[in-house]
């Protein structure tokens, strides 16, 4: 099952708890938030690991050679 099908059938459960018997927008609101989690996702988690490893990276030279930045 795919992350769009998954998304559209909790956005109708979540739809449907709300007692409305409306058109039923969740599904298609829970396929296009999933749609954008599946982009967003690995956008954030590349730009927390690259952060880290140079945040790391500038914190080994300043102690390797006992510098420190000077605001």
């Amino acid at each position: 099952m795919g992350a769009t099908t998954i998304g559209a059938l909790v956005g109708a459960a979540i739809d449907g708890m709300s007692g409305d018997d409306g058109v039923g927008d969740g599904a298609v609101i829970g396929a296009i938030g999933a749609n954008v989690l599946k982009v967003a996702i690995p956008i954030v988690a590349t730009y927390a690991i690259g952060w880290a490893v140079l945040y790391g990276i500038g914190q080994a030279f300043d102690a390797i050679t006992g510098s420190e930045e000077k605001a």
